[in-house]
């Protein structure tokens, strides 16, 4: 079991096709992943639709790992640019996140709020960003239970046209509330 102490090492690094395409291909196969994703398309499918999403400029894909194994995928967007800037008031630097852990063997460990923490510490590091959302399929009690624990606050269920979803935010003064401890 990984334990979270200053030994457990988190780290992001941008995707890269060459070097991810398979594994991401692989990851959005896991039985844990398709029912929220649903990107278990074939190898030539999925290639295509990666790298439209890696030409996408309002978004950026990342490869998380946690002492040094890459386990984990996240992405990150500006919400305006996003089809969920349609489904609320979204200020022009508004970001979002989306994040599925591959490697199955990760599940349960207690990574996945320090992960998100580090991952929204990156993206609160551009200073006009004031506020995150997030729309985990409202299903998925576990992720939205970790978007909580991070500091995001439910705000209405959403009928998005591949999921029922449950938008989130989280603002920059309650993140910060977080990483001060101030809870």
């Amino acid at each position: 079991m990984i334990q979270h102490s200053e030994k457990t090492n988190i780290t992001f690094r941008k995707a890269d096709f060459e070097t991810d395409a398979v594994m991401l291909h692989k990851w959005h196969h896991e039985p844990h992943v398709i029912p929220y994703w649903k990107q278990n398309f074939p190898f030539s499918l999925y290639a295509k639709h990666l790298k439209s999403l890696l030409a996408d400029e309002h978004q950026t894909l990342w490869i998380g790992a946690v002492n040094g194994n890459e386990m984990s995928y996240f992405e990150t967007y500006w919400a305006m640019e996003d089809p969920i800037g349609r489904y609320y008031e979204a200020a022009p630097f508004d970001q979002g996140v989306h994040l599925l852990f591959g490697d199955p063997s990760y599940l349960g460990k207690g990574l996945a709020a320090p992960m998100l923490m580090t991952i929204m510490q990156e993206i609160f590091s551009d200073s006009r960003t004031a506020r995150l959302v997030a729309e985990p399929d409202i299903r998925n009690e576990k992720m939205i239970h970790i978007f909580e624990k991070c500091g995001f606050a439910a705000e209405s269920k959403l009928d998005l046209p591949d999921k029922q979803a449950l938008f989130m935010v989280c603002t920059r003064e309650e993140f910060e509330r977080r990483m001060n401890g101030d809870l």
